[in-house]
């Protein structure tokens, strides 16, 4: 089904997971087994990313393409400007519509690895808003796009120009968006409000990402630009070396921020689950 449709027809929050491709068959092993158990919770849709820099593209349409027909759930593969030329994508889209892959998730993506900045490849696309018209020409997908309520880490005027992009983003023919994960409710509900004063009418789904082990958040928000609040570390520092300690926290954090959210007419949760199960059905259950 298409996310357009899944989310017009929802009768209330949705519940959505990401994984990223397993470079290993081992780890493949375990995403079938984080997808299998997830099933409990009926996540309105599953989305695989790209690897860093664009990479693992083959295992993404693999893996979208088999959740498709060997689960039932709604796949939203994640594509890219990185690495490619506009006839790639033209073909990687042919392929998903051959496949009946319906969503999309696109992004301009981040540098390969070694490069500092982003470059656009010679006949590709520069920015995720000339990839989303692109996509959206081809009149047969859903398409969702990132937004980031924080600001891109890249950004030089801060929120207001991700709300710009994400305004043209929506009119380019982005059907939703999905946050970058945050911790601060407030931040999300302020773009929320200037967001809506500046046309932005598609769902602004906020993305979770339950701390389990707390240097790994701390080092994966220092590179995507999520601020993690002073409360936070007070409570998380004293802990750190203790694992299980750090996951009880997490998971009560992301039981309230998920609460407060839910309760301020969010349309969903969309869970970074990092190709693990127990964090997301745990905070979810609860809910």
């Amino acid at each position: 089904m298409k996310l357009a449709d899944i989310l017009t027809q929802a009768k209330g929050p949705l519940f959505s997971c990401e994984f990223f491709p397993p470079k290993t068959d081992k780890g493949e092993e375990n995403l079938w087994t984080c997808l299998n158990e997830l099933r409990v919770i009926n996540p309105a849709y599953i989305s695989v990313t790209y690897g860093a820099g664009g990479t693992t593209q083959d295992r993404t349409r693999r893996i979208v393409t088999q959740i498709k027909d060997q689960t039932g759930l709604s796949p939203v593969a994640h594509l890219t400007c990185v690495g490619s030329t506009a006839e790639d994508i033209a073909s990687l889209l042919a392929e998903y519509r051959a496949a009946g892959i319906e969503n999309i998730l696109a992004l301009r993506g981040d540098p390969p690895e070694g490069m500092d900045r982003f470059e656009a490849t010679a006949g590709g696309f520069s920015h995720a808003t000339d990839l989303i018209s692109f996509i959206h020409k081809q009149d047969a997908f859903s398409i969702a796009c990132a937004t980031y309520p924080e600001g891109h880490p890249e950004s030089k005027g801060g929120v207001a120009d991700d709300i710009r992009y994400l305004k043209l983003k929506q009119d380019m023919g982005a059907d939703c968006a999905v946050t970058q994960y945050f911790f601060d409710n407030e931040a999300y509900f302020r773009f929320l409000d200037e967001a809506a004063k500046a046309g932005v009418t598609v769902p602004v789904i906020p993305g979770i990402m339950p701390i389990t082990n707390y240097d790994q958040i701390v080092r994966f928000s220092a590179m995507c630009g999520a601020s993690i609040p002073d409360w936070v570390h007070q409570q998380m520092n004293p802990i750190r070396e203790d694992l299980d300690a750090v996951k009880k926290l997490g998971f009560e954090l992301a039981v309230t921020q998920c609460s407060e959210l839910l309760a301020g007419g969010v349309p969903g949760l969309h869970f970074y689950t990092l190709n693990k199960s127990e964090a997301t059905i745990a905070i979810v259950q609860s809910l």
